[in-house]
């Protein structure tokens, strides 16, 4: 899981630092946002400390009506020792208040000019996805006719040669020989690419080549969503191998399950047309069309009206 810093924040959304200045390095541990009302109006009882806490129009005019030792007192119990921020937004004018309790817990109080409710998306989507949880896999990434495919296998199998073949017939390279993963949403994984090895593909026998270099920006992307994985396995002539497609395999990446095929690899076979036929037999599985599902009803039928 990815860290987030206070600092972090400050940066990324252009946020100005009004008061605790010494409390920029606070982590923030989770991606729900705050807004504390009731707190403002003395309920404490259940308040989500470790959040980040976000002031606007309402909560500060209800914070005005109060007599100065209920604001001090609110803002004591608001700055805790587990609250990573307090934020204020719609360029409101910080209570002093709250930058006295800010700076005795040092606690930092941030401003920014945007609404409360376009700051509180906009920062749960970033905090969503930073702090989602991640995972690094050996393979390949690539975008072929809009699906995401993870190709796995042993080194040396022929990933980064298949990824090559499907870069020079249009489709693009996410990622080779190491893949970020982090999950976005409860099924949705997203790989990446490490910004060391962006654009780069190893091929045995040539070397390290730059894909944007050789075919182009439209050769490339730097994430897309994981939507079926490919494990490419030398071929085993002990081993049956699925020759209908009726067995879904699945295969477990953080806590999403993906649908595997595991495609046997032996000379003569074009693994770049394999994987394109892959990537549009699942969009149609998607849409509701299973060509091996169609073949076994009508052998079904077949069988029924010819018994032996």
């Amino acid at each position: 899981m990815g860290q987030v810093t206070v600092n972090d924040v400050m940066d990324t959304f252009q946020l100005a630092l009004v008061s605790g200045e010494e409390g920029i390095g606070r982590h923030i541990t989770v991606s729900d946002i705050s807004r504390p009302g009731l707190e403002m109006a003395g309920y404490f009882t259940h308040y989500p400390a470790n959040r980040v806490q976000l002031l606007g129009k309402t909560e500060l005019s209800f914070f005005s009506m109060l007599d100065e030792e209920e604001r001090k007192s609110r803002m004591i119990k608001l700055c805790t020792d587990d609250t990573p921020a307090v934020v204020v937004a719609h360029g409101e004018e910080v209570p002093p208040e709250l930058v006295a309790a800010s700076n005795f817990r040092h606690v930092p109080v941030l401003s920014t000019a945007m609404t409360t409710t376009r700051f509180s998306g906009r920062l749960t989507n970033y905090l969503e996805s930073r702090l989602a949880p991640t995972t690094a896999v050996h393979g390949v990434l690539v975008d072929v006719y809009g699906i995401g495919i993870l190709i796995t296998g042993k080194s040396g199998v022929g990933k980064s040669e298949a990824a090559l073949e499907l870069v020079k017939k249009g489709h693009r390279l996410v990622a080779d020989d190491c893949v970020e993963i982090r999950q976005e949403t409860e099924n949705t994984l997203v790989g990446s690419v490490p910004k060391l090895i962006e654009h780069l593909l190893e091929i045995r026998g040539i070397g390290i080549i730059d894909v944007m270099t050789l075919f182009g920006a439209s050769a490339v992307r730097n994430h897309k969503r994981i939507s079926l994985v490919i494990d490419l396995e030398i071929w085993d002539s002990e081993k049956t191998y699925d020759r209908l497609g009726l067995e879904e395999e699945k295969t477990k990446i953080i806590d999403t399950e993906l649908t595997k095929l595991t495609i046997p690899v032996r000379p003569g076979r074009n693994l770049s047309v394999i994987i394109e036929v892959a990537a549009m037999n699942h969009r149609l599985k998607q849409m509701g069309v299973n060509a091996a599902e169609d073949f076994s009803t009508r052998l079904d039928q077949v069988i029924s009206n010819n018994p032996l």
